[in-house]
């Protein structure tokens, strides 16, 4: 990133740093050429943000690619191909694996649809996780009812 004089359109180069004073940075930058300056001022999260990227201000290049190595290793990574059973998992379930889903009446599966999209998946595994909890084989209207009752939904 440069920063350019909009008096005369000259890279303007680095004055002085300061801080991180109470979390905040300032770094001033000068124009060689009409000595006009300009200071840019970071607030705490941002400060953070450049230290944890390892981000040297007023060293000249580009910062070491070794912050983004995590990232490219992460994203590189694939999962196995087994299937993870999640609620078989928490406390008070059967062992991994074995949980079977209860069944879901029509009527169970039009009301799950109107819950919003975005939270419907949490939603079907916590009113599943309590029907196995109550020994229900079956989602009904009023399984749904006694759950959003019991959780809080």
């Amino acid at each position: 990133m440069k920063f350019l004089c909009l008096a005369c359109d000259e890279a303007m180069r680095l004055a002085s740093t300061a801080g991180p004073d109470e979390g905040s940075l300032t770094v001033t930058f000068g124009c060689p050429r009409c000595g006009h300056r300009v200071a840019m001022l970071t607030n705490p999260w941002e400060t953070q943000l450049v230290r944890t990227l390892g981000v040297k201000v007023g060293v000249g290049g580009a910062p070491a690619p070794a912050p983004l190595a995590a990232v490219r290793a992460g994203l590189a990574y694939q999962r196995p191909p087994e299937v993870v059973d999640f609620p078989a998992m928490l406390p008070g379930t059967a062992e991994p694996g074995t949980a079977t889903a209860p069944s879901w009446t029509p009527e169970a599966e039009v009301r799950l649809e109107r819950i919003p999209a975005f939270i419907r998946p949490m939603a079907r595994v916590s009113i599943e996780q309590f029907a196995r909890s109550q020994g229900y084989q079956t989602i009904t209207g009023e399984v749904m009812d006694q759950a959003r009752d019991r959780l809080g939904m």
